[in-house]
């Protein structure tokens, strides 16, 4: 079963290729994927690892969580689903709209 793992605090020019690179050394990467802003191609700092099974997966968090990587020190830990909404605030509350509802009429 493959395990998926987040990478965080990555130097902006780690590619994808340096990280299946890396965690090639504790077994058979599936995927290995910087995470880049959309429009400017730039890497956001982070990027995620998927190891062919949760062992390999469960040896490169304690060989590489805290080990250095192109001058910074990168954090490895299990992926966590992303949860719905996440970062996006609640749309539905302090929309405006409608007498009252989330909004200081002066």
């Amino acid at each position: 079963m493959p395990s998926k793992l987040y990478v965080g605090n990555l130097a902006y020019s780690v590619s994808n290729e340096d990280l299946h690179e890396l965690f090639s050394q504790v077994g058979e990467v599936q995927s290995a994927t910087v995470i880049t802003d959309k429009f400017s191609g730039q890497s956001k700092g982070f990027g995620f690892v998927e190891m062919t099974t949760s062992e390999q997966a469960a040896n490169a968090i304690q060989q590489f969580n805290d080990s250095d990587l192109k001058g910074r020190n990168i954090k490895v830990n299990e992926a966590k689903p992303r949860e719905s909404g996440f970062g996006r605030g609640n749309r539905d509350r302090n929309s405006g709209g409608g007498a009252g509802r989330g909004r200081n009429r002066w």
